[in-house]
C-alpha cells in the first residue's frame, strides 16, 4: 500500500485540468502514442464537442521513481458549478488533490469552492500554476492570490503548462512525496466504497470502487451493504485506458467490479461492498446525498414512449448520480417524469444525452425550484411543480429557497455585477478585495432568480471574467403568485410558473408576446392570456388565417358580400369552440430563453 497514491485534479472550468491529465498520462506511458488525442479522458462525444468535462474519469498510471514503481490513481473532475456533486464523489475516493489555477485568469469562484471541499475531506493540496507558456500569464500576481488562499511556502507552487508538458515531472514527484498513501487494513473484513457506476448493454452494471479495508478476489461472494443484495464478482480489475482484469485487489486500490447486475436500483453510489460470509460491521461514511437545485418535467413527445423513457432515465441515472426523478402527469403533455437537476447546464446535458445515447425525443417544461407551503390548517407541503400548489384561500405563507452566492469579478465590472444582483432581489452580505483589481462579493439571493439566465447575463456583462459559485442556505417567506398561461381559454399547465408578485406582469407580458410568435396561426383567432387566479394580466391574439370568401363577387349588391362574410363568421365561431391548438416543442423551450 505504501506505493499507492490516489489523487484528483480540481479547478475552475477551463483552467486546463483535462489537458494536464493528458500530459501526466503521456509522461507515465499510460497512453500509447497511437491512442493519444486531446482530452483523452473525456470519452463522451458531448464532452469533446463542448470542450467541458461532465463526468469524473478515473485511470491508473504506473510511474517509476527512485527504483520503485508507484501506482498512481488519477481522477479528473469537472469544473462547472453544476457538476460539483461529481467533484465531491471524486474527493471522497482520494487522499490528495492537484489544485490547478490558470496563470492568465487567477483564482475563480469554483477554485475556492472545490478547494474548501477538498480541505473538509483532509486532502493534501498541491497548488499548480497552469498555462505558464501563455504570453498573458501573470505568475507573480496569481501566486500572491494562491498564497493568500492556501498559505504555505511560495516555492511550493509548481509552475506548469498542460500544453508543453512543463512541470509535469515535478508534479509527479510531489504527488509521490507529499500525498499520503491510503490507510487501511488488508486483514480486516472487506470494505469498498462505490464512487461511480456505468451501464454496459452486454455486461450489465459496472461499479467503480475504492477499497478501504480488506481484499477482494475474482469469484468472491460479495454483498452490497445498503441494498443488502448479494452477487458473485465475475470480474474485477483496474482502470487503465481500458479495463484490465486482475485476480485480486487490496486495500488502497481503485478498481471496478462486474457481477451481471441488470437492475439499476441495486447499485447506489456511496454504497459499501463487503464479503457475504464475513461482512464488515458498518458502512463507509462521508458520502452526502445529492440535493437537486431545480426541477423540470421531462415528457416523451409520443406518449407510447413513456416506458422507454423510464428505462433511459434509469440507465442515465447510473452514470449521473445527481439526477433524481419521479413519475408525474400533465393535462397538456400526458405522462412523464419530474426530474431534479443541479442547474440549467445539467438539465441541458441530460436532455442532450437522452437524445444521443437513447434516441429519446423529449419535451422539457419550465424549470422551477422547490417551495415550502404552509397552509392555514398548519400543514407543511413541499411543492416541486406549480400545478401542485394548493388553492390560494388555503395558503398561509410560501417559503422559497435562498442561496449564498460568491462572485469574483474585476473591479471595472463591479457596478454592473452589483446592479444585476440587486435586480434579482439580492442582498449584499460582504465584499472583499482579493487584489487591487479583483473583488469577491457575497450575496444572498432567491434561487428562483438565478435559475433562468443569471449565469449568462453575468458572463456577458463581465466579458467572461466574473466567476460564480453558490450554496443553498435557507428558506424564507416570499410574496409569490402562480402565473397561468391560457391558450384559447384553456390553461396549459406545463407553462405555469411560480413567480414573485413584482415580476409577474412583466413576465406574463413577455410570455404572451413570445408565444404569439411561436404558435402557428389557425383558421380562427387564438387568444393567449397570462392570468393570476381569475385575473387576466396580459393578452396577445394570434390572428386567424383568412380565406377571401368575397373574391368571387366581382360586382352586384353589397348584401351578397355581407351574406358570405356572415356565413364565414359563424363557421369561425363554431370552429373556435371545437378547435384544438397544438403547441410546438420550441414554445416550451423559448420560455427558458426569455431575455
Amino acid at each position: 500500500m505504501k506505493n499507492i497514491r490516489n489523487f484528483c485534479i480540481i479547478a475552475h472550468i477551463d483552467h486546463g485540468k483535462s489537458t494536464l491529465a493528458d500530459r501526466l498520462l503521456e509522461y507515465t506511458g499510460t497512453v500509447a502514442d497511437k491512442d493519444l488525442q486531446a482530452q483523452v479522458l473525456d470519452d463522451m462525444e458531448l464532452e469533446r464537442e463542448r470542450g467541458i468535462t461532465i463526468k469524473s474519469h478515473a485511470i491508473q498510471m504506473d510511474y517509476k521513481y527512485e527504483n520503485e514503481t508507484y501506482k498512481l490513481n488519477l481522477i479528473d473532475t469537472p469544473g462547472h458549478v453544476d457538476f460539483s456533486y461529481e467533484v465531491s464523489r471524486s474527493i471522497a475516493a482520494c487522499e490528495g488533490a492537484l489544485l490547478v489555477v490558470d496563470a492568465t485568469q487567477g483564482i475563480q469562484a469554483q477554485t475556492i469552492s472545490n478547494l474548501y471541499m477538498a480541505i473538509d475531506n483532509d486532502l493534501e493540496i498541491i497548488p499548480v500554476l497552469n498555462k505558464m507558456d501563455m504570453d498573458t500569464a501573470m505568475p507573480e500576481e496569481v501566486k500572491d492570490q494562491i498564497m493568500e488562499l492556501l498559505g504555505g511556502k511560495r516555492e511550493d507552487i509548481i509552475e506548469a503548462s498542460g500544453k508543453t508538458g512543463m512541470g509535469v515531472e515535478e508534479i509527479l514527484k510531489r504527488i509521490i512525496n507529499d500525498v499520503p498513501p491510503p490507510e487501511g487494513d488488508i486483514n480486516a473484513p472487506l470494505q469498498a466504497m462505490i464512487f461511480d457506476s456505468v451501464y454496459n448493454s452486454y455486461r450489465g452494471i459496472i461499479a467503480y470502487f475504492k477499497i478501504v479495508n480488506g481484499i477482494i478476489k475474482q469469484g468472491d461472494h460479495v454483498k452490497f451493504f445498503n441494498t443488502e443484495k448479494d452477487y458473485y464478482a465475475d470480474e474485477i480489475g483496474v482502470l487503465k485506458l481500458k479495463q484490465q482484469p486482475q485476480k485480486e485487489l487490496k486495500a488502497g486500490d481503485v478498481g471496478y467490479i462486474i457481477s451481471g447486475i441488470k437492475n439499476s436500483k441495486e447499485v447506489k453510489v456511496g454504497d459499501t461492498i463487503t464479503h457475504f460470509d464475513n461482512p464488515c460491521e458498518t458502512a463507509i461514511e462521508g458520502f452526502e446525498e445529492v440535493k437537486p437545485m431545480l426541477f423540470a418535467g421531462i415528457y416523451p413527445i409520443d406518449t407510447e414512449d413513456y416506458e422507454d423513457l423510464r428505462y433511459s432515465i434509469e440507465k442515465l441515472q447510473l452514470n449521473d448520480a445527481s439526477l433524481t426523478f419521479e413519475p408525474e402527469s400533465s393535462l397538456a403533455l400526458g405522462f412523464g417524469f419530474r426530474c431534479g437537476f443541479l442547474g440549467l447546464l445539467h438539465m441541458e446535458i441530460v436532455q442532450e444525452r437522452l437524445d444521443r445515447e437513447f434516441n429519446m425525443n423529449v419535451i422539457t417544461t419550465v424549470p422551477n425550484v422547490s417551495y415550502i407551503v404552509k397552509t392555514k390548517k398548519g400543514e407543511t407541503i413541499e411543492v416541486h411543480n406549480p400545478s401542485g400548489l394548493p388553492e390560494a384561500g388555503v395558503i398561509d405563507t410560501i417559503l422559497e429557497p435562498y442561496i449564498e452566492a460568491q462572485i469574483i469579478t474585476k473591479t471595472e465590472y463591479y457596478g454592473q455585477v452589483m446592479k444585476l444582483c440587486l435586480d434579482k432581489r439580492g442582498e449584499l452580505k460582504k465584499e472583499h478585495y482579493l487584489s487591487s483589481d479583483r473583488a469577491e462579493l457575497t450575496f444572498e439571493m432567491p434561487l428562483s432568480e438565478i435559475v433562468f439566465d443569471f449565469y449568462d447575463k453575468l458572463k456577458s456583462i463581465s466579458k467572461g471574467y466574473a466567476s460564480f459559485d453558490y450554496q443553498q442556505s435557507e428558506y424564507r417567506p416570499a410574496k409569490l403568485v402562480k402565473l397561468d398561461i391560457l391558450v384559447n381559454g384553456e390553461t396549459v399547465d406545463a407553462l405555469s410558473t411560480l413567480i414573485h408578485e413584482d415580476n409577474a406582469y412583466k413576465f406574463g407580458r413577455k410570455m404572451t408576446d413570445k408565444l404569439k410568435d411561436l404558435i402557428p396561426r389557425q383558421q380562427f383567432a387564438v387568444p393567449i392570456q397570462a392570468a393570476i387566479g381569475s385575473k387576466i394580466i396580459a393578452r396577445s391574439t394570434i390572428k386567424a388565417v383568412r380565406k377571401d370568401v368575397t373574391a368571387k363577387c366581382y360586382g352586384g349588391d353589397i348584401t351578397r358580400k355581407r351574406k358570405l362574410l356572415e356565413k364565414q363568421k359563424k363557421g369561425k365561431k363554431r370552429m373556435k369552440q371545437i378547435g384544438n391548438v397544438e403547441i410546438p416543442q420550441n414554445a416550451f423551450l423559448a420560455v427558458l430563453k426569455l431575455d
